[in-house]
């Protein structure tokens, strides 16, 4: 026996309906007089969410069957949601019911910003602070982020505030809810009269404004390092901002190539230098000049690749340095260098020539080296890169003979 069955005749179920048999009614009476579906029932729609609000709670169905509406007054239940609130959480977000919650959820914190800083490996090698300007929306300081006088917010009639209209559609058995944001408040969920908005930030509640930020590049930083300023970014109000993060960008550079906290340099010497030893110097990354000590008697071939200990980049962590790796490539003389009697110097001061082997029966040919012109010089970089020509120069698909 309950004291008022005033809820139960709302829903369309006796007082001793069971749970699945509340919910059923619900879901059937919801989408029947939603606004989005029916506009002229929006206070019957009320009535049915309060209905199942109170219902669908084990003790204030309790206390409403024992006390009657008056009991309700005074319930410690939890929180009540809105129709709209109610409608959603009932049939879910994204399942069969629904495709979204109608209701705007405020994030947590506002999104990061990213900028990628260009940095020479120079600035890397020594550490360097640079000031980077960035653009930001702050919160407008002449109306506190309210957009207006006080007063003159208003929360939007059409969304109820929310920010967002939902959409019932029926095919059939299937039920879909779709939702959109609200066109009269752009999806703001608030109003501001024209005559009250703030001259500063024209309603918007946030403003541009530049920002310095002087970002500190350690030593030996490695390429894509981040680097994270925390709450730097965006502001918008009610809202924790996010974080601007650097991403560090290395420069190539014209004479060195970096792996890791190593250096790699290729060095150009002569040929006097490559083979009866000498000097040659290297312009280091903080403008030191490294000169360099080929000991005579030490022969430097061409390619050949040697280490200069602890002259590399500086680790990120711990600044210990790297080693520097020097490739070398050798410059013979011009053609116009050599004569007839410096050609004979050459060979008595330079190991025998190494004999040619040929075959006794060998039919033999003499030939001469010639300077390839434009087109040769083409196919030979064609060769070298691993691309095959055929006998014409060009380049055509291989015909194979179909299998009968």
């Amino acid at each position: 026996m309950v004291k008022d069955t005033k809820l139960y005749d709302t829903l369309g179920v006796p007082p001793t309906a069971s749970d699945s048999e509340l919910k059923k009614a619900y879901r059937k009476a919801a989408l029947k007089y939603h606004p989005d579906k029916n506009p002229n029932a929006g206070d019957k729609f009320k009535e049915i969410s309060h209905a199942y609000e109170v219902l669908s709670d084990p003790h204030k169905r309790e206390t409403y069957d024992r006390f009657g509406p008056e009991g309700l007054s005074g319930d410690a239940g939890g929180p009540s949601m809105s129709p709209e609130d109610l409608f959603s959480h009932f049939f879910g977000g994204s399942s069969f019911f629904g495709g979204g919650r109608s209701s705007r959820s405020a994030p947590s914190r506002g999104k990061d910003m990213v900028h990628v800083l260009k940095v020479s490996l120079e600035d890397i090698y020594k550490g360097k602070t640079s000031k980077l300007a960035l653009q930001k929306m702050v919160i407008c300081k002449k109306c506190d982020g309210k957009g207006g006088k006080a007063g003159a917010v208003k929360t939007c009639n059409n969304c109820n505030g929310t920010g967002v209209k939902v959409t019932i559609r029926q095919f059939g058995p299937m039920v879909q809810q779709l939702q959109q944001n609200c066109q009269q408040c752009n999806g703001e969920g608030e109003m501001i009269d024209e005559k009250h908005k703030c001259k500063e930030c024209l309603g918007k509640k946030i403003i541009s404004e530049r920002k310095i930020l002087e970002v500190h590049i350690d030593k030996g930083v490695r390429d894509g390092h981040k680097m994270t300023f925390t709450g730097e970014a965006d502001q918008a109000p009610g809202v924790p901002p996010g974080d601007v993060i650097i991403v560090i960008e290395e420069k190539p550079h014209p004479r060195f190539k970096r792996k890791g906290d190593d250096l790699f340099y290729e060095a150009k010497i002569d040929l006097v230098t490559a083979l009866a030893g000498g000097q040659f110097c290297i312009k280091h990354l903080d403008d030191r000049h490294l000169l360099v000590n080929i000991i005579p008697g030490e022969v430097v071939k061409p390619g050949e690749v040697k280490s200069i200990l602890h002259e590399g980049m500086p680790s990120a962590r711990h600044h210990i340095k790297g080693h520097l790796f020097v490739s070398f490539d050798i410059e013979f003389p011009q053609p116009h260098w050599t004569n007839t009697e410096t050609i004979l110097k050459l060979e008595r001061i330079l190991p025998p020539k190494t004999p040619i082997s040929v075959p006794p029966n060998a039919e033999t040919e003499e030939v001469v080296l010639s300077v390839m012109d434009s087109s040769q010089q083409s196919r030979a970089a064609q060769m070298e890169n691993g691309y095959d020509d055929d006998e014409d120069g060009h380049h055509g698909p291989q015909v194979q003979c179909a299998q009968q």
